[in-house]
This record gives C-alpha cells, sequence and structure tokens, in this order.
C-alpha cells in the first residue's frame, strides 16, 4: 500500500475520533426565546441557525452591527424562522452591556437560554473601554455582567439554562493571580487566554451553586478545536516574528492540523447546542462537558474557593459591588 493509500485509510477514522460528539436531541424551542453573544460568526453564528430550526426567537447579541444583520438575514433564509432579531452588544465595554440588558429586560417577556459565546485569543495587551485587560475583559467580566443583569428574565422564565463556551484552554494554567488579574506584569497573551478561560469554568460553577433551586442552570464547555477568526491574533504574531512567506507556510501547516485532527465549525457548535436544547441535561448544572458529554476539569477549574473568590472580585470589578 503506498504512502497516500495508507493517509486515505487513516484519515477517515482521524476525522471520525477529531468531530467529536453530536447534539441528537430534537427538542424543539417554539416560544422560547434564546440570547447569543458573538453569533454574527463561527460557532456561535452555526449555534444560532439551530435555534432558529428549532423555532426559537434568536436574538444575535454583537459588537458589529452590520455582521450581525447579514448574520441573521442568511439565518432567516436558511431556517424559514423570521424571529431571528439583533442587538448592539460589546463586551469591551460595561455600559454597552448596560445598555444590552436594558433593552432586553425592557423589551423580552422571557429569556430560556442565555449562551455567553464571544470571545477573543491571544491578542496584545489591550484594554477595554473600562481599562480591563481585554481578554479578561471581554471572555469573563463582559459576559459575568451581562449573566448578573438578566438573571431576573432567566429565574422568571425557569426552566431556563446559561451555557458558558470555555475552552480546554483552562487546564493548562495552574489557577487565577489574584494578585496581578488585570495582567499589569509580564503580559503573556497565551496565559492571559488560558486564564479567561479558566474564569469561564469557575464563573459557571460557583453561579450553578449560587441559583440552586430557582430551575435556572450553568454550565460550561469546550468546543473542541475549531480553525476560527479567534486566532488571527496568534497568526498576527507569527507573521511578525517570522515574516510573511514563514507566517503563511505556519498557517498553511496550522489549517491543515486543524483540519484533520479538528473540529468544523458544525461539529465545534454541537456541545453548546447540547448544553442549549438536550433534555437529558435540563435540570444537570455545575458541570464542565465536552464532546456533548460531561467531562472533568482541570484541579484548578474544581476549585470552589477560587471561584468564590473570582465571583467577589469581578463583583467589584464591574461595579455590582462598592
Amino acid at each position: 500500500m503506498g504512502l497516500l493509500s495508507r493517509i486515505a485509510v487513516l484519515y477517515v477514522p482521524a476525522r471520525r475520533w477529531a468531530a467529536g460528539g453530536v447534539c441528537e436531541s430534537q427538542a424543539r424551542l417554539d416560544g422560547k426565546t434564546v440570547i447569543i453573544t458573538g453569533a454574527n460568526t463561527g460557532i456561535g453564528k452555526v449555534t444560532a441557525r439551530d435555534m432558529a430550526e428549532r423555532g426559537a426567537r434568536v436574538i444575535l447579541a454583537c459588537r458589529s452591527l452590520e455582521k450581525a444583520e447579514e448574520a441573521a438575514k442568511e439565518i432567516r433564509s436558511q431556517t424559514g424562522n423570521k424571529n431571528v432579531a439583533v442587538h448592539k452588544l460589546d463586551l469591551a465595554s460595561l455600559a454597552s452591556v448596560r445598555q444590552f440588558a436594558k433593552v432586553i429586560n425592557d423589551a423580552e417577556p422571557r429569556l430560556d437560554v442565555l449562551i455567553n459565546n464571544a470571545g477573543v485569543m491571544g491578542c496584545p495587551r489591550w484594554e477595554t473601554e473600562d481599562g480591563f485587560e481585554m481578554q479578561l475583559g471581554v471572555n469573563h467580566l463582559g459576559h459575568f455582567l451581562l449573566t448578573n443583569l438578566l438573571l431576573d428574565k432567566l429565574k422568571q422564565s425557569a426552566p431556563s439554562r446559561v451555557v458558558t463556551v470555555s475552552s480546554l484552554a483552562h487546564a493548562f494554567t495552574n489557577g487565577m493571580n489574584f494578585d496581578d488579574i488585570n495582567y499589569e506584569k509580564d503580559y503573556n497573551p497565551e496565559e492571559s487566554y488560558r486564564r479567561s478561560k479558566l474564569a469561564n469554568v469557575l464563573f459557571s460553577r460557583e453561579l450553578a451553586r449560587r441559583l440552586e433551586g430557582t430551575g435556572v442552570t450553568s454550565n460550561s464547555l469546550h468546543p473542541g478545536v475549531i480553525y476560527t477568526e479567534l486566532v488571527q491574533h496568534r497568526e498576527e504574531r507569527i507573521r511578525g516574528a517570522v515574516g510573511e512567506q514563514l507566517s503563511k507556510v505556519a498557517s498553511k501547516i496550522m489549517s491543515g492540523f486543524v483540519g484533520v485532527f479538528g473540529k468544523t465549525l458544525e461539529e465545534g457548535a454541537q456541545t453548546t447546542i447540547c448544553c442549549a436544547v438536550a433534555e437529558e441535561w435540563e435540570n444537570t448544572t455545575g458541570l464542565y462537558f465536552s464532546d456533548c458529554v460531561p467531562k472533568e476539569t482541570s484541579a484548578a477549574g474544581k476549585d470552589d474557593e477560587a471561584a468564590a473568590r473570582l465571583w467577589d472580585v469581578s463583583e467589584r470589578m464591574v461595579g455590582l459591588k462598592a
């Protein structure tokens, strides 16, 4: 058997393994409302389309209204569901988060699923409008404030769900650095990303504890390795380090690797969809999912003391507590 034939034989099982779990739930969401942050692209857009196909009122919460409107138009056309709305939400601005939450609380009669999906990865040390390190600010603090401001609506609509998209990257950091949570010293874009994803896990876990008995569940998840727009800053760093030509080669190698061992956008959205709709997980809370089933987090991800401390620190940072 030649080399190409051997590669072809190995490719199919490799792809099946990489694709991971599939959400098999046929649950309908007619009469229910779903909010998805960062839903104009990537797995957020795929998730929004799935929610629309199930009959939900889907609200795309996005920083770019133009891109969001394009995505909403496409989703309406593909699904036949005209009840797909767009509202501006910039998670790098606490004022924007508060304005978005006010619009939802004033205008929407219910909220059944909140999917905290948007994120940034590996960017330079930028700061949000409020002076937070960008990855912590967008990936964690923006979603922390948003969720808290929408909790009453979620409780009124119970049973309801909060789904927070984290990453396996959370397992590659030893824990939150509360002495320098805003990363003002020795900034490392990769470590900052890993900590922000750990913050997602800890936030989701503490939220579940605080919501016990309310009918609102909270779970986090790893979507899988996916080649999305999130990698753009990493590619820019490679370009700056090795030059344009070598960076193109590196990008091709990376995309080729992900093409075999990573997930498509549709495959990457499956765990989010499962956490949002699967009947068997309706009463499950405080867990971390991957490939549509619960998985163990890292030891840092199960640190309840750190989760409670992060909640307290986050409340103060976003102005929910003096």
